[in-house]
């Protein structure tokens, strides 16, 4: 469920209508619904209360500061990717014995800050990766705490670029070669091995997936322990989808089922890293009709939200809802939502069934509260646009709009440059 609902005719966030807000900021902006983050999050952290857990919300999904204290404040922790992200995770409150630093390519600076900052622990994905933290471990005169990523050649069924468990992937260690990996980061002088980490994809509407790897996983578990190889914590990742069009996903308490019952004789902590299901329904873009175009074969829509502000559809091809911002009283008709960017891959929505919408018209893309703003760029040198918080009957701009000066901010010409333009 979500807060995004119609009153009189008009889409209202919570208690405000999204027109409302439309007028005071502009558009295009994202508007998120403090009231479902917060209840998506307490409804995915209550379905595993019956076993010692932490609910690590995936920082990639959804980066913003205020989003991120709203988690924070329930005690969830947060799983990072990037120094930049450790750094957005600290500024919003976050406690660093609930912060998880996963990801392929963490750079010597990273682990250096990951280190100081003194997180829970490091999800490894490559001996080479394992070699570089103990090294810069002792360098600092530190110990890391580390578990391995595996990967259990499972197929997740999903888009193959959110797939990311199966043995062809860049991510994690092949279960085949897990044992031996972890028998030689014993040896290590600056290395503390304390979990055991899996992540196999994402947007997943199934729980058999989860249960395959995990049932993998428990096996490799139980010889660890078995070699004394003392297990704390088992790291289930997230990847639990949400509906965008007809997708049917289990609610989490289906899903937590299923994964209490593989789990409840471990005796491990369990780490969940949701990200998409916790904020995916939170959010919306609101943008607004510029032009219509009628071709020869299609109908267009063209908004002033483009690309670089949803990379989704261009992206995956991913369906987001289209609705109106005020109910349209007109014909529905076949049309392309496109946007102003100079590439043919600028839609939101294709061969879509929606109202005639016109000029001045505000559209609401639904679902957008995941992997929205934050893959979002100034293609075309396009500022990004705000991000806004419903919360009541009231609204909190919690990123500004960027202006033109962002745009070359760091930017130099330099001096020979400058001479040249003088001697012409």
């Amino acid at each position: 469920m979500h807060d995004f609902q119609y009153k009189n005719d008009e889409l209202y966030c919570e208690d405000i209508p999204v027109s409302a807000i439309a007028d005071s900021v502009g558009t295009p902006f994202y508007l998120y619904s403090h009231n479902t983050l917060l209840n998506h999050f307490k409804v995915f952290d209550s379905a595993f209360s019956s076993v010692e857990h932490l609910v690590c919300f995936s920082v990639k999904a959804n980066s913003n500061i205020a989003v991120l204290k709203t988690f924070i404040n329930q005690g969830g922790g947060v799983d990072i990717v990037s120094g930049g992200e450790l750094f957005r995770a600290l500024m919003a409150g976050a406690n660093p014995e609930k912060i998880v630093y996963s990801g392929v390519g963490k750079r010597v600076d990273e682990i250096e800050f990951a280190l100081q900052t003194d997180i829970l622990m490091f999800n490894i994905e490559s001996t080479q990766e394992l070699k570089v933290i103990d090294s810069v471990a002792g360098k600092l005169g530190n110990r890391a705490r580390i578990s391995f990523r595996i990967n259990p050649d499972i197929d997740p069924k999903t888009h193959p670029y959110i797939s990311t468990g199966l043995k062809k992937n860049k991510f994690g260690i092949n279960i085949k070669k897990s044992l031996e990996e972890y028998r030689h980061a014993r040896g290590f002088k600056h290395i503390d091995i304390v979990g055991v980490d899996c992540h196999i994809g994402s947007q997943i509407t199934g729980v058999e997936p989860f249960v395959d790897a995990l049932k993998r996983i428990k096996e490799l578990v139980v010889e660890l322990q078995k070699e004394g190889i003392n297990i704390n914590y088992l790291d289930l990742g997230g990847g639990l989808g949400i509906t965008y069009d007809q997708e049917t996903p289990p609610h989490p308490n289906i899903y937590a089922q299923a994964i209490i019952k593989e789990v409840s004789d471990l005796n491990c902590v369990l780490i969940l890293e949701p990200g998409r299901v916790i904020v995916g329904n939170a959010g919306i873009l609101v943008t607004k009709a510029l032009y219509t175009k009628k071709s020869e074969e299609k109908n267009f829509v063209i908004v002033d939200a483009g690309m670089n502000d949803l990379s989704r559809p261009a992206l995956y091809g991913s369906f987001q809802g289209i609705q109106p911002v005020k109910l349209i009283k007109r014909k529905e008709f076949v049309a392309d939502l496109v946007g102003p960017i100079c590439e043919s891959g600028d839609f939101l929505a294709k061969d879509r069934k929606m109202p005639q919408f016109e000029r001045g018209d505000l559209v609401a893309v639904m679902s957008t509260g995941a992997y929205g703003f934050t893959m979002s760029s100034n293609y075309n040198s396009r500022p990004r646009i705000p991000e806004v918080m419903a919360a009541g009957d009231e609204f909190y701009i919690i990123r500004e709009r960027e202006e033109y000066d962002d745009l070359i901010r760091g930017e130099n010409i330099p001096e020979f440059l400058k001479r040249d333009c003088s001697n012409s």
